[in-house]
């Protein structure tokens, strides 16, 4: 079986030189058939779209955006989700690089726990695009947030704007996305720059239902830390324990305590607006990230080069003064 994965493998690449190559072949074709060079370059291509996510709401609507404009343009979009597993996850990925799909877009997914099935795909000449996804070597790209970035400017706006630089803090978080991770750094610098914030604990939150789970951990912690003031904030990792951080907080009659996240889930900008303790957000550019790969799939399938690595889409932080701006 694997000499034949191997085979295939080897005739899949060769194909795709072929039909990037020829160029000789094709200026001595007639020139009375100019058709296929206005033909979408995604026309006949199949796109697998993978993740373990698609439980969480940003997820789901990164594939969704994704789905939407790859059909446009004319690719078969084959979506794959493996409900947080990634034993799962890696043996799909074998699947689609042995019956030959033309791309994978990983969603939300850290590439280095499908290190050696995505080697084999990208072996066998299939590029490997991220959304939101951390990147290895050999990837294409991977768009997503500047995720350390947007750890300083909700941390920086919560413990400078916020608490005025002092008070004790919980953070929420998920470190084996790729993305939080980066954001935790942030944080983790942070507090260890200010001997006047002191972090209480760190709690990870499963991402199988975080809103729910993150509302149990925060109710432990409220029942473990009750006099008011104890806690001053909670800095989550992203949106939805955010969410259930809050109502937690509300239903807890703790309304002093200050709670942030990042991701934009319109759940939490209308929880910021209506004057919640959930006090601010970081909107993702999750179409922006789409509408990256989108582009540099098309130049690919098109056979034009395209810069690798890491591609960031801007995010911007949402507070109550323009949180109604990102209402729909």
């Amino acid at each position: 079986m694997k000499k034949f994965v191997s085979l295939l493998a080897a005739l899949t690449l060769l194909l795709s030189l072929a039909a990037c190559g020829g160029t000789s072949a094709e200026s001595s074709a007639p020139a009375e058939q100019p058709a296929a060079a206005e033909e979408s370059p995604f026309s006949g291509k199949t796109v697998s779209v993978m993740t373990p996510y698609m439980a969480s709401v940003t997820t789901n609507q990164m594939v969704g955006y994704l789905e939407n404009d790859l059909t446009a343009q004319g690719a078969e979009v084959n979506v794959i989700d493996t409900a947080n597993d990634f034993a799962e996850l890696a043996s799909r990925i074998e699947d689609v690089t042995a019956s030959g799909t033309d791309a994978i877009v990983l969603v939300s997914a850290d590439p280095t726990q499908l290190e050696n099935q995505l080697r084999e795909a990208m072996d066998a000449g299939i590029p490997v695009f991220g959304v939101d996804s951390g990147y290895i070597d050999g990837m294409q790209v991977n768009a997503t947030s500047d995720n350390h970035q947007m750890g300083e400017l909700i941390a920086g706006y919560l413990f400078d704007d916020l608490m005025g630089g002092e008070g004790t803090v919980i953070t929420l978080t998920h470190r084996p996305h790729p993305g939080v991770v980066k954001r935790c750094e942030a944080f983790d610098e942070l507090i260890a720059a200010n001997d006047k914030l002191s972090l209480i604990t760190e709690q990870h939150v499963p991402a199988e239902q975080p809103i729910n789970d993150a509302q149990d951990i925060v109710q432990n912690l409220l029942l473990a830390n009750p006099d008011k003031g104890s806690i001053t904030a909670i800095l989550c990792g992203w949106d939805e324990p955010a969410i259930g951080a809050t109502q937690a907080c509300q239903e807890a009659g703790r309304d002093e305590i200050l709670v942030v996240g990042v991701d934009g889930n319109e759940q939490a900008v209308s929880l910021i607006q209506e004057g919640t303790n959930l006090k601010a957000t970081v909107a993702q550019n999750f179409q922006g990230m789409v509408d990256i790969v989108v582009e540099d799939l098309g130049k690919l399938f098109a056979c034009e080069t395209i810069a690798t690595g890491e591609k960031y889409a801007e995010a911007t932080l949402i507070t109550a003064d323009n949180a109604a701006d990102f209402i729909k």
